[in-house]
């Protein structure tokens, strides 16, 4: 009975977010950026895919109106289709407005919609690599060597190796622990130097105790080796 009530509770979150989301769509507009921060799309795989979705359920609705004559039975029909319509654009909406973030401290938020939403901190990101991999069954899923695959159309390209274990919440309220977190970004490289380069903002030398121009500064010009290192 807990289970089914913990269930039932997600999936009530999931459904408020979704519509929150589709929300912020309309008003083109982001969840979770702050000050400093740098997104990270991940919709390029689903999109075609979900909108074929929303098409179909679309000509799904005309079809059955025009050959279902019991209004009762049409009524209910309609209701399902236009939900089903309505999940899909929450999903794709809440893709949109809720990419990946590297925050300015270096820490990065790894999402899937409405679905999942994990944090991890800076120090304890080890390394970060691009690396494209294809796994196969859900969307989230937590293995049990401690990786979690957060695929997007069946893929994902960057891999991050952690310091220590990091809690993150199942989409249906089960807790987990990563030590491995593959995901799918549509720019892995920009995603990989967000986390390896500090923000040109922030290490720029200044012009006025500087005799050089001001300009971005560089990995290789760090005097102190990052923690993390592209592969």
């Amino acid at each position: 009975m807990k289970r089914l009530v913990r269930v039932v509770r997600r999936l009530t979150v999931h459904e408020l977010r979704g519509f929150h989301s589709l929300a912020l769509w309309v008003a083109r507009r982001r969840h979770g950026l702050g000050a400093g921060a740098r997104p990270a799309a991940y919709t390029g795989p689903q999109t075609a895919m979900l909108f074929g979705f929303a098409f179909v359920a679309v000509v799904e609705t005309v079809v059955l109106a025009l050959i279902v004559p019991w209004p009762l039975v049409h009524s209910a029909l309609l209701f399902v289709d236009v939900y089903t319509v309505l999940q899909i654009l929450a999903l794709h909406a809440a893709s949109v407005t809720r990419p990946h973030v590297v925050g300015a401290d270096g820490s990065l938020r790894v999402r899937y919609g409405q679905f999942l939403d994990l944090r991890i901190a800076a120090a304890d990101i080890a390394r970060v690599r691009v690396e494209r991999r294809y796994p196969e069954g859900r969307t989230v899923q937590a293995h049990e060597d401690g990786t979690l695959d957060v695929a997007v159309g069946n893929q994902t390209t960057v891999t991050v190796e952690l310091a220590r274990p990091v809690a993150f919440v199942r989409p249906l309220g089960l807790p987990g622990e990563a030590r491995v977190v593959r995901l799918h970004a549509d720019d892995p490289r920009a995603l990989v130097d967000a986390l390896t380069r500090p923000a040109a903002a922030d290490t720029a030398p200044d012009p006025r105790t500087s005799g050089a121009a001001p300009g971005p500064r560089t990995a290789t010009d760090d005097t102190a080796p990052h923690p993390l290192t592209p592969e």
